[in-house]
């Protein structure tokens, strides 16, 4: 390795919190990199990070090194980008965090098409609802579905995030359908998240937004799993259509208060600002954008 690398070594021991962390994200034996942390700090004359047995902090010299170490890293990649031929093939690793609901239902398909044009990219997903942290774990890309009006990140949106009130014809059946937002507090809900209270914004046909405390029969943190519970008649549930198109198509579940609508978010590809994203990454961004769009299938479906 020369003093480049050990500089990305570095930066991924910084920003991974630890030398353990920071091999198994470089895919290297632990020894591998202390050694070259130690060869660094050796070569520089100077100690970058203070360790003991259980914890490691940066020196003020480590510190100082750090952010330049970010700017030579990010000014030799984007050098090299530029001056690469256009016309070459795409390659190396992404590493992306994504929702486990939206990744399994539509990521697959996507992502197939994708390695089939660049079959040099390889591509290494986290499957999970948790919000990571993209530094620290070393994650090139998040797909996140949210308001992001006040983020830290960088952000490309893929596609919007619908939201329905629905149910089953059986449970329609049994209860009734409510003819009104404030009629939803006398039927059974399906909850997303902890703890069984909730306020659910629903936006009449005026739309005026009203919201009504409501207290779910079941409650759960994957929307799969809701949509099962629906089906099976336990109650209305507010779903994304990502997940419910397909049970609204085939009729297993039906719209109630079909004139009023949920507040919808949209779906995001974040990256860290003022950090360099490879042009393997921007053409994945740019690929899911094209392939999902305003008008996502699952939206035209129903």
């Amino acid at each position: 390795m020369g003093q480049l690398e050990d500089m990305q070594v570095f930066i991924r021991v910084v920003e991974a919190a630890g030398i353990g962390r920071a091999a198994e994200q470089l895919g290297i034996a632990k020894s591998a990199v202390s050694r070259r942390l130690s060869e660094l700090e050796s070569r520089l004359g100077t100690q970058l990070i203070t360790r003991t047995t259980r914890t490691s902090s940066l020196t003020e010299a480590g510190q100082r090194y750090y952010q330049q170490a970010l700017k030579v890293v990010d000014q030799v990649h984007e050098m090299n980008t530029e001056l690469a031929d256009a016309k070459a093939a795409l390659s190396g690793s992404i590493r992306l965090a994504v929702p486990l609901s939206f990744g399994l239902l539509h990521m697959g398909p996507a992502i197939d098409l994708f390695m089939r044009e660049h079959p040099q990219v390889s591509i290494h997903m986290d499957f999970s609802d948790r919000q990571v942290d993209m530094v620290e774990e070393g994650f090139d890309l998040a797909l996140r579905i949210a308001d992001l009006k006040d983020s830290s990140m960088q952000a490309k949106r893929i596609c919007p995030s619908h939201y329905v009130l629905a149910a089953s014809p059986d449970y329609i059946l049994r209860h009734g359908s409510p003819k009104q937002p404030s009629d939803i507090i006398n039927h059974d809900f399906l909850k997303y998240g902890v703890g069984s209270s909730a306020q659910w914004p629903i936006i009449d046909a005026q739309g005026k937004e009203q919201r009504f405390n409501v207290t779910a029969k079941i409650t759960a943190n994957n929307g799969d799993f809701l949509l099962q519970m629906a089906r099976a008649g336990h109650g209305i549930v507010v779903l994304p259509t990502f997940i419910a198109w397909q049970a609204l198509a085939a009729g297993e579940l039906v719209q109630v208060l079909e004139d009023c609508t949920i507040p919808s978010l949209d779906a995001y590809f974040v990256y860290p600002k003022n950090r360099f994203l490879p042009q393997r990454a921007r053409a994945l961004i740019e690929f899911m954008a094209q392939r999902f769009g305003d008008e996502p299938y699952w939206d035209k479906a129903i």
